[in-house]
């Protein structure tokens, strides 16, 4: 029978199985896309061959993480997504975000979307993240959205996750604006969640642009709510951290940022409050530049604009 490989008709037929079967940000699918291609990788996945690269047992590891999840009906799928109307953006592609290249080996091997995907493709600087606690603070929220306003109106485009809290603020804050708005889904683009937030993700969708490397009908994963942090710190020339506990996943998209060499930045809070824990170390460890809502937003200690 022929393998996965011998029946793809093009680049982007494979990329679409590799988005369907392979885990978010894995280094050692990642390095073998860069080195022989996207049709070669799947062709390396159902062989018995060595894998360039790889000895006989981190081969044998990768092939059965992988091997399980190219079933009889992934063809035909991959062919339905596309078929309904399921965009996608690949390498290449006039939309295609080139910094992520910057992520090396953790590059997404494709994205889906929903809205204008030309949100992508402007300098670094014109695209601002901001992240922060899901159970915000009023504080936080006002002062998310604030920021979100300011920057929209400097014309900013604003990036979250679409998550409860500081995200949804800004994204709020960013439509009311008048402003755009990327939502870095953690699940396929045809399922809205959080569930709460789905009346304002499909106003994105409308106006702004829904992201994500995993195909429709995805569930989010936990592996999925980590592995959107670098995509959210890749995709701009900085990251705000609004509020954040000492634990939030927000430091995680920080932390990308800073191993990107892109600025970040975060809002300082009360002593008093833990949802402002992870801000206020940001800023005492000096791994963050003070951000401070005023008109146009500034990174203050730094003495210039985001």
């Amino acid at each position: 029978m022929n393998s996965v490989a011998d029946q793809v008709r093009d680049e982007r037929a494979a990329r679409i199985i590799l988005s369907m079967i392979v885990e978010p940000a894995d280094p050692a699918t990642g390095g073998i896309l860069r080195e022989h291609g996207d049709i070669e990788t799947l062709r390396l996945v159902q062989s018995d061959g060595p894998v360039p690269g790889m000895d006989a047992m981190r081969a044998r590891v990768w092939r059965e993480r992988l091997t399980p999840k190219l079933t009889p009906d992934v063809l035909a799928r991959a062919d339905g997504y596309r078929q309904g109307g399921m965009a996608t953006l690949i390498p290449g592609d006039q939309h295609w975000p080139t910094v992520l290249a910057d992520l090396g080996d953790r590059a997404p091997y494709a994205l889906w979307v929903e809205g204008a995907a030309s949100l992508l493709t402007g300098p670094l600087s014109d695209r601002v993240t901001i992240t922060g606690s899901r159970a915000a603070t009023g504080y936080g929220e006002h002062v998310a959205g604030e920021l979100a306003a300011d920057l929209s109106n400097a014309e900013r485009v604003i990036i979250g996750g679409g998550a409860y809290g500081i995200e949804a603020a800004a994204h709020r804050g960013a439509l009311a604006a008048g402003g755009h708005t990327v939502a870095v889904l953690a699940g396929g683009i045809d399922r809205r969640y959080p569930a709460g937030n789905a009346e304002m993700l499909d106003r994105i969708g409308d106006v702004g642009l829904l992201v994500s490397e995993r195909p429709p009908q995805s569930a989010p994963t936990r592996q999925m709510f980590l592995a959107r942090h670098r995509l959210m710190a890749a995709l701009s020339g900085a990251s705000v951290v609004v509020e954040a506990s000492p634990r939030s996943g927000a430091l995680h998209t920080a932390s990308e940022a800073l191993a990107l060499g892109r600025r970040v930045g975060a809002v300082p809070g009360p002593v008093t409050s833990a949802a402002s824990h992870g801000t206020n170390d940001l800023l005492r460890h000096a791994t963050a530049s003070l951000v401070a809502c005023v008109s146009p937003c500034q990174v203050v200690r730094e003495n210039h604009q985001i």
